[in-house]
């Protein structure tokens, strides 16, 4: 018999990585790279690669529409890029879907990502 696939929430999976010492958000700068301020670096899309993305969709309100992608930099430190999509997200224009489709992808199981 199948397991029934665990159903998490946003909130659900940024409480389990800062539970693993995963606080720490990549975001979009104006020169078109991903800052760390927590680890106080910035990156190029060649220094990471996506391990794993969720992606949330709210059944009633499309603003709660968002993409969490995993990442892991040259150095194997962990941490997240959180986007709203469609209409309500938070980066404008296409450096950023650009800079994420040029990031390396190495899906890992879930398991790996949190034992």
């Amino acid at each position: 018999m199948e397991q029934p696939i665990e159903m998490n929430t946003l909130s659900q999976i940024l409480e389990k990585l800062r539970k693993k010492g995963i606080d720490n958000e990549l975001k979009m700068t104006d020169h078109g790279k991903m800052q760390s301020k927590a680890l106080n670096k910035i990156y190029t899309p060649d220094d990471l690669t996506i391990v794993k993305t969720y992606r949330f969709e709210g059944m009633s309100d499309p603003a709660d529409n968002s993409v969490l992608y995993m990442i892991e930099d040259s150095d194997k430190n962990m941490g997240y890029i959180l986007d709203a999509y469609g209409a309500y997200s938070d980066n404008d224009g296409a450096a950023f879907a650009d800079f994420l489709k040029r990031i390396n992808t190495a899906d890992r199981d879930e398991q790996e990502l949190f034992h």
